[in-house]
């Protein structure tokens, strides 16, 4: 089989030597990688490291090779063109349909998927310019991922640093995968929960589950390459943040409440895939609970945690938003899922059999969801972002 053939744009900010982690990964990953660099970008990083790293020689010209046309041949032969870092003057130059140099050419003549990794000072990302470019560019249908949040350059911090090459992969894996699909979640926000709360006893001790947060993260990453703004609610995950999913952290069910609530205001579709705590205890000890010899310790008391899908599904304020439940069930699992189902109110809900050897911590997962309409559409044993795409073609499908 022909390896899929990909394009990878660098412009000249920076992060341009974070690109050839993003190479790495899809070269090694099976990929085909022609690099087209601007010619400020090499200022950063090399023509030889390039050719070095993907096989090919590499240029920023259309005037090199003319008899093989590549100014119109590198879009046309692409399964995907990923333009890591893109600076605020590649989206300017991409959103007008500018084409004064070979990178800017390819995004013109390309008709597969297109995926740009923004990076560049917080002020230039938040600049009007900047944002009608990068909402120009989703309009027609690109991939543009939110950057990240953290150390630019020099001692500045804040957003519009370049999302971690390896998200960055997972997202161009992602959008692969679905060929020429359109993005069929651009213009949406989304906002999902992850991980599971802890509850604390005293300053060392909590309870908690076993929940891995990585059901919720393929969502979120699912979510981002078809094209949705994601907010991403972590509840004690330590997982890798997500490219272009902007991330907030929980530790309880109520930080995790106040969380979803005020993120959910503004959102499209609500996916509450953590899992929260039900109960609490009553009394939080303010030191460390101490073992005594020859008594056994006073019972723990507990109280109810707030019922957050319930909350959000019951709140209709914003119309046509999407609620998505998931059920952890360790027996009579399809009948306890209809009920949550009913109890709850949302509009699907995700049923999955846990234990200590299931679901919970795997790469894999298997399910049912289940509609509030009726309908059940059972997810064979796979890996989690299948299960994340059937959920989002569920929601996609409900948009119409």
């Amino acid at each position: 089989m022909d390896k899929p053939k990909v394009v990878l744009g660098v412009s000249g900010g920076i992060a341009a030597y974070k690109a050839c982690e993003v190479l790495r990964r899809l070269t090694e990953s099976g990929h085909d990688v022609q690099v087209v660099p601007t010619e400020a970008s090499l200022h950063f990083v090399g023509a030889a490291t390039w050719s070095a790293l993907s096989g090919h020689p590499v240029s920023t010209q259309v005037w090199n090779d003319v008899h093989q046309v590549p100014h119109v041949r590198t879009g046309q032969a692409a399964d995907l063109v990923v333009v890591a870092p893109a600076t605020a003057d590649l989206l300017a130059r991409a959103a007008h349909g500018l084409a004064d140099d070979l990178l800017t050419n390819t995004l013109l003549t390309a008709r597969c998927p297109v995926v740009f990794a923004p990076a560049m000072h917080t002020e230039m990302w938040e600049h009007p310019a900047t944002q009608e470019n990068v909402a120009t560019l989703r309009r027609r249908g690109a991939v543009v991922i939110e950057p990240a949040v953290g150390r630019l350059t020099g001692a500045d911090t804040g957003k519009g640093r370049l999302p971690d090459p390896g998200e960055i992969f997972e997202v161009c894996r992602r959008i692969l995968a679905r060929g020429t699909a359109a993005p069929d979640l651009a213009g949406r926000h989304v906002v999902i929960s992850a991980g599971g709360t802890r509850e604390p006893l005293d300053p060392v001790r909590y309870l908690g589950n076993r929940s891995s947060g990585k059901q919720g993260y393929a969502l979120a990453r699912t979510a981002v390459a078809r094209g949705a703004r994601v907010t991403l609610i972590e509840a004690n995950t330590g997982l890798p943040d997500p490219a272009g999913a902007e991330v907030l952290r929980a530790g309880t069910a109520a930080q995790l409440r106040e969380a979803v609530v005020e993120a959910a205001a503004g959102a499209d579709v609500v996916v509450m895939a953590a899992a929260v705590a039900d109960f609490r205890p009553a009394v939080y000890a303010t030191g460390k609970i101490k073992k005594k010899d020859g008594r056994e310790p006073e019972p723990v008391a507990l109280v109810r945690n707030p019922d957050i899908l319930a909350e959000i599904s019951a709140d209709r304020s914003r119309p046509g938003r999407i609620v998505v439940g998931f059920a952890a069930e360790t027996d009579d699992v399809l009948a306890n899922g209809r009920e949550k189902l009913r109890r709850k109110g949302c509009d699907l809900l995700v049923v999955n059999e846990v234990g200590e050897r299931k679901t919970f911590g795997s790469e894999e997962n298997e399910a049912v969801v289940l509609a509030a309409d009726g309908a059940e559409v059972p997810v064979p044993f796979g890996p989690k972002e299948a299960l994340a795409d059937t959920v989002w073609d569920l929601v996609a499908a409900r948009f119409g």
